[in-house]
């Protein structure tokens, strides 16, 4: 009788077990990929999923954009710069059959594809890209992520590049081009405006060889400045035509 009452004491915990193993319960976000005898059987979800014991196997997918750092890349540009680059890449499962079954571990696909196409793409251009146009870059790794891992039923929906690290010998060299860069623009900017004043002054060589009345009047204005002056020399400039008069 003892033996009796153990044996279907055991069975009903068995049974409970086995019927609370039964019933999965997947949220708003979630989706369950459910295998019957090792072959896909199908998506379920969300809210209340019967499974049956032994027969059946789910995989939890979680239909969430997920964020995940790209860890700090050494890559050579174009122009032969050494830099460190790191970023960080938004994406999401759109389809948690293909996600279960085309790859082992999409999370660890996507960040090594991740890792190994921000090389690539950067690598393909030079330093002053890197620093000036990273909205152009963002959307050339986002664009080959995407395609890459469309297969795997994953989209990455953008890629963001953080940070950009330079060596100290290489932020030194670049202070100093700013510099050089700085000062050629300053001379530039001089001798543009020395030409101008030559010009300028040219044209007012040529009136005042033309105009008998605009030499005398400068003339004039000469000598008001002068008269204006606190020296107590006062220089008066006398025409070398009139001079002629008196020797003539």
């Amino acid at each position: 009788m003892f033996e009796m009452q153990t044996f279907f004491g055991i069975l009903l915990v068995l049974v409970v077990v086995l019927l609370a193993s039964m019933f999965r319960i997947l949220r708003e976000y979630e989706r369950g990929v459910v295998f019957m005898l090792g072959r896909f059987y199908k998506v379920k979800g969300p809210g209340l999923v019967i499974i049956i014991p032994v027969l059946q196997q789910m995989v939890r997918v979680d239909l969430r954009t997920l964020v995940m750092d790209v860890p700090t890349q050494d890559v050579i540009s174009r122009d032969n710069v050494s830099v460190q680059v790191n970023a960080v890449i938004y994406f999401r499962v759109m389809d948690p059959e293909r996600a279960i079954i085309q790859v082992e571990n999409y999370l660890e696909a996507t960040s090594q594809l991740s890792q190994t196409t921000l090389r690539s793409v950067l690598g393909q251009h030079e330093l002053d890209d890197m620093l000036a146009e990273r909205d152009r870059l963002n959307a050339d790794v986002q664009t080959i992520l995407d395609k890459q891992t469309e297969a795997w039923g994953v989209k990455v929906a953008n890629v963001e590049i953080k940070h950009v690290d330079l060596n100290e010998s290489m932020i030194r060299a670049i202070a100093k081009q700013a510099e050089a860069e700085r000062e050629r623009r300053a001379k530039v900017i001089h001798a543009m405006g020395e030409a101008e004043a030559a010009e300028k002054l040219a044209e007012a060589a040529k009136i005042l060889a033309t105009e008998e009345s605009a030499i005398q009047l400068r003339y004039l204005q000469t000598l008001v400045e002068i008269a204006g002056d606190k020296s107590s020399t006062i220089v008066f400039p006398l025409p070398v035509d009139i001079m002629k008069k008196f020797t003539s």
